[in-house]
């Protein structure tokens, strides 16, 4: 048996579903963390607020955040009703989700690694617990990192990131795997943009905790 946190994009949520009821028929213990980007730029473009961005995250004000929260939290909802009476769930600021404020941004947080108990407690019982990324404050954080810091503080063996690209691309193609040291000089050099660079810093702060990591078809190894 293995534990296993898969984070799914906010584009795939909805659709990537047979992954997780196939690891946890398997035996696995799920951990589910979800994104819900374009359900938020949909809801703050009707109030007629655009969106703006910084090295991947959403800068957000204290109207923003309302409605991120609201957004997600309707993603998460919809997920556990997809995945049936098996899930539960568990809205991070509700459960000790904890982060620090990066201020720049607004209302966001660098989410710091934690295990929280109400995960705990539900994969005891055999559950699905589907986590909604935002911390206690409330703070705005992005769902890549808050899968990572939750994977690092449950222990978790794996760490799989779904999402509508199939991997990480290096010179126009997709890279079978991918090491840390490698992920993190390209980074440095902005070789990335976008949302691929939360996504590839998580993947490398998890892979050098231990965890084994999948982006779409590439692994990142340590």
């Amino acid at each position: 048996m293995s534990r296993v946190v898969v984070k799914l994009g906010g584009r795939v949520a909805a659709t990537s579903l047979a992954l997780v009821r196939d690891r946890h028929a398997a035996g696995d213990e799920v951990v589910v963390v979800h994104g819900g980007g374009p359900q938020i730029t949909a809801e703050l473009e009707a109030l007629g607020v655009h969106a703006r961005f910084v090295g991947g995250r959403r800068v957000t004000d204290h109207e923003a955040l309302v409605v991120v929260r609201r957004a997600l939290v309707a993603v998460g909802a919809e997920l556990c009703a997809a995945l049936g009476e098996i899930a539960v769930h568990l809205v991070g600021d509700e459960i000790g989700l904890e982060a620090v404020r990066v201020h720049e941004l607004g209302f966001v947080g660098d989410p710091l690694p934690c295990g929280p108990a109400a995960v705990e407690d539900a994969l005891r019982d055999r559950r699905l617990p589907v986590v909604t990324p935002v911390a206690v404050g409330p703070l705005n954080v992005n769902a890549d990192e808050a899968a990572s810091a939750l994977a690092a503080g449950l222990g978790a063996d794996r760490m799989v990131f779904v999402s509508d690209v199939p991997g990480v691309y290096l010179e126009g193609s997709v890279v079978s795997h991918l090491d840390v040291v490698q992920a993190a000089a390209l980074l440095e050099e902005g070789v990335f943009e976008g949302g691929i660079v939360p996504k590839l810093l998580a993947a490398v702060g998890a892979a050098r905790e231990g965890i084994a990591v999948e982006i779409g078809e590439t692994a990142v190894v340590a």
